[in-house]
């Protein structure tokens, strides 16, 4: 049997994006913080005092991965988790100033990573791509999650 032409399957082509992504994210926007790391301080900036399973939803982590990416932060001071004062069997998570600060930093760097990572297409070639992409990654995530919809997906 011949060698498969890798360049036609989706999953090789997703690997290699994905290593671009960690080299321009690594080399550009920080060693120190991950991309789903940012994805929690992002999602935190917009609405502290979320659950951490609500935060997990919303990046499209799951429970395992969620919680060592909160523990992970609340270990570096960048996050606070406190017992919900509506609902004391459940914690919500909150920025603190040092998240904040460095939430801050990371946006413009991250706005010129993204910048970096679709030169190659034209503006409607972006707009397509990225479309594309959320179909693709909500049909994977309806496939893990079958109760979550598109629209539990917020806008980019």
């Amino acid at each position: 049997m011949p060698a498969l032409d890798l360049s036609t399957h989706p999953g090789h082509l997703a690997r290699r994006l994905q290593q671009a992504h960690t080299l321009l994210w690594t080399t550009i926007v920080s060693e120190d913080v991950t991309s789903p790391q940012f994805a929690v301080l992002n999602t935190l900036v917009g609405e502290d005092g979320l659950d951490q399973r609500t935060v997990g939803e919303r990046v499209g982590l799951d429970r395992s991965t969620i919680a060592e990416v909160v523990r992970r932060l609340v270990a570096r001071e960048l996050v606070d988790k406190v017992r919900d004062a509506k609902d004391a069997r459940r914690s919500v998570l909150r920025l603190t100033e040092q998240g904040t600060r460095l939430h801050h930093k990371l946006s413009g760097r991250t706005a010129r990573m993204n910048k970096i990572f679709l030169a190659p297409l034209d503006p409607q070639e972006q707009a397509t791509f990225l479309e594309l992409l959320h179909r693709v990654s909500d049909a994977a995530e309806a496939l893990r999650n079958p109760t979550a919809r598109p629209s539990d997906r917020p806008a980019p």
